[in-house]
């Protein structure tokens, strides 16, 4: 089966959905973006790196601050920069179920191929971060 029709791949969701067998996928995300946010944020006493969001997230201070999702790096910033944000080069919301998340977006590479760039985003993300309340942790039951 090289080149599986559409109706191929149809009839395979409903087996496994049927059968109930569920298959994980991994997404590969981009390491080299890894490894830059890995340095930007190297001066931070307490960073921790969770996988999440297709990717890897870097959690500073608990809380959600920058994440790799693909190719593309996710920040999460002061909702009230959300128009400045929008108009960034390699820019674009966060958009889940239709409806748009103030204060989270996606960077393409295009958007963070400089220093400069790169670094405004982070900036943003750390900023932010220091106001920002940590996710209610949940009972363990």
């Amino acid at each position: 089966m090289d080149n599986p029709s559409p109706y191929q791949g149809f009839l395979l969701l409903h087996f496994f959905y049927y059968f109930k067998i569920i298959v994980y996928t991994v997404m590969a995300y981009n390491e080299k973006l890894r490894d830059r946010i890995r340095e930007a944020l190297a001066h931070l006493p307490k960073v921790e790196e969770k996988k999440m969001f297709r990717g890897i997230t870097f959690m500073v201070n608990n809380k959600m601050c920058v994440s790799v999702s693909g190719e593309e790096m996710m920040c999460r910033f002061d909702p009230a920069l959300q128009e400045t944000a929008a108009e960034k080069r390699g820019f674009r919301p966060m958009i889940m179920k239709g409806r748009e998340f103030k204060g989270y977006g996606y960077i393409s590479e295009e958007g963070i191929k400089s220093k400069k760039e790169f670094d405004y985003w982070v900036g943003i993300s750390l900023d932010f971060n220091k106001m920002a309340k940590s996710s209610k942790k949940k009972k363990k039951k």
